[in-house]
């Protein structure tokens, strides 16, 4: 049974920062590449950072390179993003995932509850 549980997510002001945690369970973490995705109300999910399952590869959308990053501990089945100098744009609910393919990205059809990120001042 794949559980992904997204915590970490808050209201915090524009240029802060914010860390959110995923514990994954359910499958063989550590053999899977993840990522973590975001929608904000009335958007389309859209990928925001991906991590291959031994970290040699990063990805990350345009938007939120040099301001995000993605990290994983393969131990704890647990992947991480660190956000920072945040934007209002950036509100959105984060969800992470694992995905079944690097090119192109792709998901696991399970998306868990997600944790909700508030931009605002």
């Amino acid at each position: 049974q794949v559980q992904l549980v997204e915590s970490g997510g808050g209201l915090v002001q524009p240029g802060g920062s914010l860390g959110l945690s995923c514990a994954a369970s359910g499958f063989t973490f550590r053999d899977y590449a993840m990522a973590w995705y975001r929608q904000a109300p009335g958007r389309e999910r859209e990928l925001v950072a991906a991590i291959s399952a031994l970290d040699i590869n990063r990805k990350y959308d345009d938007d939120v390179k040099g301001r995000f990053t993605i990290s994983r501990d393969n131990a704890k089945n647990t992947v991480y993003l660190q956000m920072s100098s945040l934007k209002p744009e950036d509100t959105a609910v984060y969800y992470c995932n694992a995905l079944t393919s690097w090119i192109p990205i792709r998901a696991m059809n399970y998306w868990g509850r997600g944790t909700l990120v508030t931009v605002s001042a």
